[in-house]
């Protein structure tokens, strides 16, 4: 396959920000081009896009040129596709507004809510019904393609894919892992005073499940990091360590001052490799309990408000760089996306975390479940890397979390209540609740979606 004749189906990227990067990093590709094809279901958000893609290719820093066009159905945009990206919102902000705060009644804050725990749960069972379609129809119209990942919640979207379509060439596409190799790049520097390294000199050995994610081993050039970041946890673990700038969590409503990574470490020694909304979402309710919880551990509660008034920001800057009033500036978004799909196209090969099935990669999770692990990435093939067994101590933290992952799968996929209401309930994050309260929650919050249900749930 020659570079030239790419084709790359999008499906949404309505949320823009990672459409535009995306958009941004092919275009400062010299070693590929084409066309991408852009389905939304808000085909509006579509159109814009269209325009920005266009502005972006004709910029005089790009490097390459794309040709961006809105398909309206789902076959147009997949037929003879290359590579398919998928980065959708599942239903509107009003259907995640019962996601993370309907449970706030019970007690239960979610720092993010799009994984696991009550918010997690319902997302999935919205997102799973979509991602069926989408599946059957890349083995339909493009079963060749590569296939990239960005929705959440990340191993359910990638799982249902392969469960649709086995022989589908899928891998989920995450950034957490990214944020904690820059954090051991900072304590390099600040503690080591060791400066200018970048994440990519480091080793890491990653394993886990999608923002669960843990490093086993670290080192920089035979370095081994391990002792240094346990120094580095005991010296910040009470006042946090802020990486100055963007980065402060006082200032951000993603940041953190790792003391959730700090904490997780002290307990289980390994480094926690996710930010630490995610993080404290995955265990018993010890970072979670209250607000002022939360902000004794230094992390924020990521409000539905919040995010809809981003997106009016964001909206403000499509409608300004549509109109002029903003000029396009070409930077690289910081993601990896477009180097995996050069390294499928024998064009660089590369080893990056990514999402994908357990072909025995950790062989004491279920093979089968999607797994975050290193993988080599060549022409025409992914090789997941060998991450060895889940430590003993971390193991049941994990597999429980997989087998909710795998019952969930099922609930979404035969809309069967009882079964969704035991894997409900059996999330840590809801231990304390009795079950006639947590039952009334999931009936509540299955109600507050029924628009974007199977209407067998309601039979």
């Amino acid at each position: 396959m020659e570079a030239k004749a790419l084709k790359v189906a999008y499906i949404g990227g309505g949320s823009r920000g990672w459409a535009w990067g995306f958009m941004t990093d092919l275009a400062m590709d010299p070693d590929m081009c084409g066309e991408v094809r852009l389905y939304d279901i808000d085909e509006s958000a579509a159109r814009r896009n269209e325009i920005i893609g266009g502005k972006i290719s004709a910029h005089p820093d790009a490097r390459s040129h794309w040709t961006y066009r809105v398909v309206s159905s789902l076959k147009d945009a997949l037929t003879g596709a290359d590579f398919v990206v998928i980065s959708i919102l599942p239903a509107t902000f009003e259907e995640m507004r019962s996601d993370v705060h309907m449970p706030e009644r019970l007690g239960i804050y979610q720092p993010v809510g799009d994984t696991v725990g009550a918010g997690g749960f319902m997302r999935a069972m919205r997102t799973i019904p979509m991602y069926v379609p989408i599946a059957e129809g890349i083995r339909d119209f493009c079963p060749e393609a590569w296939v990239i990942n960005y929705t959440n919640p990340m191993s359910l979207c990638v799982r249902t894919l392969y469960e649709i379509f086995p022989q589908i060439k899928a891998f989920g596409c995450c950034h957490e892992v990214f944020g904690t190799q820059k954090l051991l790049c900072a304590m390099l520097d600040k503690e080591l005073g060791i400066p200018g390294v970048k994440r990519q000199d480091l080793y890491t050995q990653v394993t886990g499940i999608n923002h669960f994610t843990w490093l086993t081993r670290a080192s920089y050039k035979g370095m081994d990091l391990m002792p240094a970041y346990a120094a580095f946890a005991d010296k910040y673990f009470e006042e946090g360590f802020d990486e100055g700038g963007d980065n402060n969590w006082m200032n951000s409503s993603f940041q953190c001052a790792h003391r959730v990574k700090f904490d997780l470490f002290r307990r289980y020694g390994a480094i926690a490799a996710a930010g630490d909304r995610h993080l404290a979402e995955f265990t018993a309710p010890w970072y979670t309990r209250d607000p002022e919880t939360v902000r004794e551990w230094k992390f924020g509660l990521t409000s539905v408000d919040w995010r809809v008034d981003d997106l009016a920001r964001r909206m403000k800057r499509s409608d300004d760089l549509i109109s002029g009033a903003e000029q396009l500036q070409l930077k690289p978004s910081g993601e990896e996306g477009h180097l995996l799909l050069k390294a499928v196209l024998g064009l660089g090969d590369l080893v990056s975390n990514v999402n994908i099935p357990n072909r025995g990669q950790i062989p004491n999770l279920p093979l089968g479940a999607v797994v975050e692990t290193n993988a080599f990435f060549g022409l025409n093939r992914i090789e997941p890397v060998f991450a060895g067994p889940m430590p003993g101590n971390i193991l049941p933290l994990v597999a429980r979390h997989i087998y909710n992952q795998e019952n969930t799968l099922r609930t979404a996929l035969t809309c069967d209540r009882t079964l969704g209401l035991s894997t409900f309930l059996n999330d840590p994050q809801l231990a304390s609740v009795r079950p006639e309260d947590g039952k009334k929650l999931f009936d509540d919050m299955l109600e507050a979606q029924r628009g974007y249900l199977p209407e067998k749930w309601f039979r």
